[in-house]
């Protein structure tokens, strides 16, 4: 397993940093949290530039590179708290159609994807917050050749501006891991409810499904037999959050690092003090064993190595704990302006603890760990 980036994978990770910083400025973050907007123009831009299609297959129109491509362009979207709904589509919705779907849906949802940019996502927690199928209530009732679906769900991503929803339910008389099918609803159809969350960079939404009827050409691979996809599926979801929040934890140590040089306390320096230097000590060390993680993590879902399973989790809770101190000394080492809204610390701040809860803990990924490694 190759634990470095290729010389190809850097160029990427040096122009989607380069287009990043000029095209989405912190400034437009700000106007998305404090104006509710939502960042048109911007993913716009990203689909111009082939991005969501990056892990699309090119025989449905994409790019068909890798899962380590993908970790590196999230990687760089958590360094600017990118407002656009890539994580939604290109790290959720993709890999959804994608690994349950049949060649004709393949064709016809990635190919939008590919083509126009078409935003999608995926609706699988409920009011628990759980990720897993044996944590799905919602109900998915066969009709004929339909199916009518009822239920709650939660923490969408960016549900308000995607036109398609993947949505995973439960077919009757099943329980635990699988009885689980995915099917991809129109927008249109259901009703978006706006969460109000401690992040407000991207949108989180609920979705109430009251006796929704999809058709069979929106019903991905065999109704009941998706519980394994699933699983496949938010693991890269999981990795893909663990990556971008890598790069938010980098930029708040970007932030200290370059305040610590400036700030003077008593005519020198406070980046020469002890005690700040054993704080920017901790946190570059933390970051970079979470970095180190979440792309061992990304490289075993991209070759499909046994380990997979473990690492994910291991990297989620790496970067857990990365995030949590990263987010505290972030604040404590700005002192009084770390407080202030005026400052952009807080942004950073909200989008990695938000994180930190989607996906499953650090907790959370550590019990499952535990299970994973029979202790």
């Amino acid at each position: 397993m190759e634990l470095e980036l290729s010389e190809d994978q850097q160029a990427l990770q040096e122009s989607v940093r380069a287009v990043l910083e000029r095209e989405c400025p912190i400034s437009l973050v700000r106007s998305v949290v404090e104006q509710h907007k939502h960042a048109e123009e911007l993913w716009s831009r990203m689909a111009e530039l082939d991005w969501p299609a990056l892990a699309v297959p090119e025989e449905d129109g994409g790019l068909g590179l890798g899962f380590v491509e993908l970790a590196v362009v999230c990687e760089q979207l958590g360094r600017v708290l990118c407002p656009a709904p890539f994580l939604a589509t290109a790290t959720q919705f993709v890999p959804a159609v994608l690994g349950a779907g049949i060649p004709e849906q393949r064709r016809r949802f990635l190919g939008a994807v590919a083509d126009r940019g078409m935003v999608g996502t995926l609706a699988v927690a409920e009011a628990s917050g759980r990720y897993d199928a044996a944590g799905i209530s919602t109900s998915a009732t066969p009709d004929g050749e339909s199916f009518v679906l009822d239920g709650h769900k939660h923490f969408v991503f960016d549900a308000d501006v995607a036109e398609e929803v993947v949505v995973a339910a439960r077919l009757p008389g099943s329980a635990g891991g699988d009885g689980i099918g995915l099917f991809v609803i129109p927008l249109a159809s259901l009703d978006p409810e706006p969460m109000v969350g401690l992040d407000a960079s991207r949108s989180y939404v609920g979705i109430a499904l009251d006796a929704v009827r999809v058709g069979p050409d929106r019903v991905l691979g065999e109704p009941g037999a998706a519980g394994a996809v699933l699983r496949d599926v938010v693991e890269q979801a999981t990795v893909a959050l663990a990556t971008e929040m890598v790069g938010t934890c980098q930029a708040i140590f970007d932030i200290v690092h370059a305040y610590v040089q400036e700030r003077e306390q008593f005519g020198v320096k406070v980046g020469s003090f002890q005690a700040i230097k054993h704080k920017l000590a901790n946190m570059y060390v933390s970051v970079e064993s979470a970095r180190a993680t979440a792309y061992f993590a990304a490289a075993t879902i991209a070759e499909s190595d046994e380990r997979r399973d473990v690492a994910v989790s291991m990297a989620k809770a790496a970067v857990g704990d990365c995030q949590k101190l990263l987010t505290q000394e972030g604040i404590q080492c700005l002192g009084g302006i770390g407080y202030t809204w005026e400052h952009d610390m807080h942004l950073y701040v909200k989008r990695a603890k938000a994180g930190a809860a989607l996906f499953g803990t650090g907790a959370e990924h550590l019990e499952r760990l535990s299970h994973l490694l029979g202790l």
